[in-house]
């Protein structure tokens, strides 16, 4: 039995390499089992001691992207929400659309008062005499977590919205709540104050079978940094115009004009964005 060999992890730390962390990685992409097995014995006979993490990813996407490009779009699901940064203002956006999705009516980026001081909020959902103040949490690194700080200044900002606004005759009925989400993780501190103190909490995995991975892969709401058949510039100008699923395009397909795309490039684009829809 030959010794694991050792991976460099994106935070310098080197851990053994797993075969099966890597095979379920390609599995919740939805990659048919033969196509597994031949990435995972491409990869094995590849592999060396001492290689990031970075080089597997980007080999088994490779390889992916190969064979079909909405799985491929799948697996690279977590980089591509990281790639709306740097500033987190499209992830404001992404996250109001992944609300609108769901039935919620949205306000991005409002700036909203409260008894004592004004606000900025970065999502506003609405639904059933429910309202909720959500703050975004975006964070370029998957190491960075959103810790215990964070729902205590939102739960104290929420109160001030909510003492103003419980009062006033338009919001009669109402009940109001706040939320945070992020793109990485809570801390378990993190956690247990948001759940304590009532707000709703959304990380990549919490809730446990609802977070954002799982909300977005059942409701097919993938980011256009998930397309593999655009450029990092052509993706910039998309959600600058605000395009940032690619349900915006498959419902608009003019939204691609103003890329100037080639009628071939713009039809392996469509096919992905279906491929996406579909697969």
């Amino acid at each position: 039995m030959r010794t694991p060999l050792l991976i460099k992890k994106a935070s310098g730390e080197m851990e053994p390499f797993s075969s099966e962390k890597l095979k379920r990685s390609l599995q919740r992409s939805g990659a048919a089992d033969m196509l597994i097995d031949s990435i995972l014995r491409d990869i094995d006979s590849w592999i060396y001691d001492g290689i990031s993490s970075r080089k597997i990813y980007d080999r088994a996407f490779s390889l992916l992207r190969k064979k079909t490009l909405g799985t491929a779009a799948r697996y690279k699901l977590k980089r591509a929400i990281m790639e709306m940064g740097p500033t987190g203002h499209p992830f404001e956006h992404f996250m109001g659309q992944v609300f609108k999705r769901q039935g919620y009516n949205i306000e991005v980026a409002q700036v909203i008062q409260g008894h004592c001081v004004t606000h900025e909020v970065d999502v506003i959902t609405t639904r059933d005499f429910n309202q909720t103040f959500v703050e975004c949490k975006f964070y370029l690194s998957q190491d960075k977590n959103a810790n215990v700080q964070v729902p205590l200044y939102i739960r104290s900002r929420v109160d001030d919205i909510i003492k103003y606004r419980k009062d006033l005759p338009k919001f009669a009925g109402y009940t109001f709540f706040g939320g945070v989400v992020t793109n990485t993780r809570f801390t378990s501190d993190a956690t247990a104050y948001g759940e304590c103190s009532g707000l709703k909490l959304l990380s990549w995995d919490y809730p446990y079978g609802n977070g954002l991975k799982d909300i977005i892969d059942r409701e097919r709401i993938f980011p256009v940094t998930a397309l593999t058949r655009l450029t990092t510039p052509d993706k910039q100008k998309l959600m600058e115009q605000g395009v940032v699923i690619c349900s915006q395009i498959f419902e608009q397909p003019a939204l691609l004009d103003i890329l100037a795309l080639d009628s071939v490039k713009r039809q392996k684009v469509m096919e992905e964005i279906q491929a996406l829809a579909e697969e």
